[in-house]
């Protein structure tokens, strides 16, 4: 009887070890699954809503609630000037429309700077600054940097002409003088829409310029021929005078006036002769 009992015993002794180990098992599996789970997971970014196009929208387009649509986005990567609430976008006491300033792609963020506010025009009032005037240059093929001006660009103006004798100045040729540096374009001919990206020959280009460069810039058009250069995008140096005349581009030195020659007076020596009624000059040799 003891042997039996003693047989049971150890039976269930390895029973429940064997329950343990296979617990133990299941238990490591358990855990290795959730650590492989949370590794794949990774670190839980916060994003909030941001609006975005839901299709494309062009330069001039009347914006409506039907074209946008609330995303999550990385807080920590929001774009500037982008939009959270419907109501930023269109608010309750303002009924007139937005338009479209550029091209927004589909599901691209919907900037400030892409679209007008409230009842503003789209056209090229829209792009003039405080204070500043919008002025048209006529421009070709050479003058206009070969049709590759965008709105947005910006541009270095020369003039050149012919300085007439009667202001004062030496008569040196035609004259090519740099007048006005770093100008920002802000519509090609009849386009502001600066999202173009096809290079055309405009006949003129509309640049941004305070009333006195407006005053300038209508002078020397009168007077003479105005060219562009365009500036780069990255380049932040300022244009110092610049101005080059026939004589400096060739090269030529500008003849220095002979110094004069300076003659000795004759010294003529004469006496009066008394010939009748009639006095006589007559030239003698000088004594001293």
């Amino acid at each position: 009887m003891r042997a039996v009992f003693g047989l049971v015993l150890i039976a269930g002794l390895g029973l429940a070890g064997f329950a343990v180990m296979m617990a133990k098992k299941q238990f490591d599996a358990y855990q290795q699954q959730l650590a492989q789970a949370q590794s794949q997971q990774g670190e839980v970014i916060p994003t909030v809503e941001v609006f975005v196009a839901k299709k494309l929208l062009n330069y001039g387009d009347v914006l409506k609630e039907a074209d946008v649509r609330a995303v999550k986005w990385p807080a920590n990567a929001i774009p500037e000037g982008s939009f959270a609430t419907l109501k930023d976008i269109f608010p309750d006491n303002e009924r007139a429309p937005r338009f479209v300033l550029r091209v927004i792609e589909k599901d691209e963020a919907l900037l400030a700077t892409k679209v007008s506010l409230p009842g503003e025009d789209a056209g090229l009032n829209a792009r003039i600054e405080r204070g500043m005037r919008a002025f048209a240059i006529k421009v070709d093929v050479a003058s206009g940097v070969s049709g590759f001006l965008r709105p947005g660009d910006r541009v270095d103006v020369y003039w050149t002409g012919m300085v007439s004798g009667d202001l004062g100045a030496e008569l040196r040729g035609d004259i090519t003088k740099l007048i006005e540096a770093n100008v920002r374009l802000i519509a090609v001919d009849q386009s502001a829409n600066d999202d173009n990206s096809e290079a055309s020959i405009a006949r003129t280009v509309t640049v941004s310029v305070r009333p006195d460069q407006v005053a300038a810039l209508a002078q020397a058009q009168s007077t003479g021929r105005l060219s562009l250069a365009l500036v780069g995008v990255k380049d932040d140096t300022v244009a110092e005078a610049i101005e080059i005349d026939q004589r400096a581009l060739l090269g030529l030195v500008r003849a220095e006036a002979p110094e004069p020659v300076q003659v000795e007076e004759e010294v003529v020596c004469s006496t009066r002769v008394r010939r009748g009624a009639e006095v006589v000059v007559l030239r003698i040799p000088c004594t001293n």
